[in-house]
């Protein structure tokens, strides 16, 4: 960092670091949102609104702007986007990144609410989205820290909160070095609902104000839904072979999947093993490898059922609970690659003994409450999920017990929707009145 940024406050310093960033890289932006469109990372139809223009009229009602990334935290986050409607009378705008979070708010969200692409976090951007939106209150989810879009919040003084906010060990540091900076762009949110006791903990440390949790909205979310003919399709085509699930898989966590199949298939060769990406659109890299390890494959985004195949590549969008209703064991990915690892409720709510590596930063209240419980064990590398997998499918009343424990942990937990929705009150109640005088 240079000289310059170090005599500067905290969030200064950030704020000018971004700025100089995008002035740079200013040419480029559009280019890069069209090439993004081409390999389907963007909606071409609708780049205009990650530029700032919008795609339609803002109601007349109170508005409140809940940003969620990606689809796991705007799923998160709808018993929230629900209660603000029907409720509390709000009208809802969300914003979101990826194209699989804009294609599933499409079906998801309650009247009275729409979906817009977020703005880039560049100054002209911003203005245009928040003057045709004029948002009465905003409601950012997790670790969405962009510091144009907190400033330009500041400045409008518009009522805000934060939920299911995380603070990853890496993150806390940098944030540490910068002085305050954390802090400083977070004034005035009020409150910032931390997601685990560590994230609380980093939050406070940091000197963040009206942090209040852990308190996890995961809990409250209902399990993801299933087309009961096409598990019944699924189940006929299966029989009685055994079956696993490796679920939200990044790259080289298929592999050690892969490694695990070869080390188990001497004892079961009938063995399926279900590889659910966590992006669909790696299908055919996961094809190829599955190929290269010599063993049979499947694709779902094919039309066609696994068959006597080795290998079932599970890479379309919106099935996930379809594939942890078919398979008695599931390995949740983002823990075995270092990603923090991603929703344990789900795999808990659907049934399934749970297997994750050691990478469960994210979502780490909850593996510990599953693991005290007997309804998760940790795997460390191809050995250890072998052994595990073997264990629970040659014994599959274990199986049961350890799926019976994580369901009792996932009714345990929830709740978590009514108590944020209090600690929003006040927040909705300023926007109200706020939007009343104008």
């Amino acid at each position: 960092m240079s000289s310059l940024m170090v005599m500067l406050s905290g969030a200064s310093a950030v704020l000018l670091a971004s700025r100089m960033a995008w002035a740079a890289a200013a040419p480029a932006v559009a280019p890069v949102l069209r090439a993004r469109a081409r390999r389907g990372r963007e909606d071409p139809e609708r780049l205009g609104e990650r530029l700032g223009y919008p795609s339609e009229p803002r109601p007349q009602s109170p508005l409140c702007w809940v940003h969620a990334a990606s689809l796991g935290e705007a799923r998160s986050v709808e018993p929230i986007i629900r209660r603000l409607v029907e409720d509390d009378g709000m009208e809802v705008l969300v914003t979101t990144v990826t194209v699989t979070s804009a294609q599933a708010m499409a079906q998801g969200l309650p009247a009275r609410a729409r979906h817009q692409y977020a703005p880039l976090d560049r100054r002209a951007a911003l203005r245009r989205f928040l003057d045709h939106w004029r948002p009465d209150c905003a409601l950012r989810v997790e670790s969405e820290i962009w510091p144009e879009t907190l400033r330009a919040l500041t400045q409008r003084r518009i009522p805000r909160a934060v939920v299911q906010a995380r603070l990853s060990a890496r993150s806390a540091a940098r944030w540490r070095w910068l002085g305050g900076a954390l802090r400083q762009l977070l004034e005035g949110f009020d409150p910032v609902v931390a997601q685990t006791t560590v994230d609380r903990k980093r939050l406070t440390e940091l000197g963040v104000a009206h942090v209040q949790g852990p308190l996890n909205l995961k809990a409250d979310t209902a399990a993801p839904e299933s087309d009961p003919s096409a598990l019944a399709a699924l189940q006929d085509d299966l029989g009685r072979r055994p079956v696993w699930l490796a679920a939200s898989t990044h790259p080289g966590e298929e592999a050690i999947a892969l490694s695990a199949h070869a080390r188990i298939s001497s004892r079961r060769p009938d063995l399926l093993t279900i590889l659910l990406p966590r992006h669909p659109d790696r299908g055919q890299s996961i094809e190829e490898l599955v190929q290269k390890s010599g063993l049979t494959v499947r694709r779902r985004s094919q039309g066609v059922l696994p068959g006597d195949a080795d290998v079932y590549v599970a890479d379309t969008l919106g099935e996930t609970g379809l594939f942890y209703r078919l398979a008695p064991v599931a390995l949740v990915g983002g823990t075995l690659a270092p990603k923090g690892g991603h929703n344990l409720l789900e795999p808990a709510q659907l049934g399934c003994a749970i297997l994750h590596g050691p990478d469960v930063a994210n979502v780490s209240d909850v593996a510990t409450d599953l693991r005290r419980a007997g309804a998760a064990t940790e795997v460390i590398d191809a050995d250890t999920l072998a052994g595990a997998l073997l264990h629970l499918l040659e014994q599959p009343a274990a199986a049961v017990r350890m799926a019976g424990a994580a369901e009792q942990v996932a009714a345990r937990a929830r709740g978590a929707t009514t108590q944020v929705a209090e600690l929003l009150a006040p927040m909705i109640a300023a926007a109200k009145v706020g939007h009343a005088r104008t």
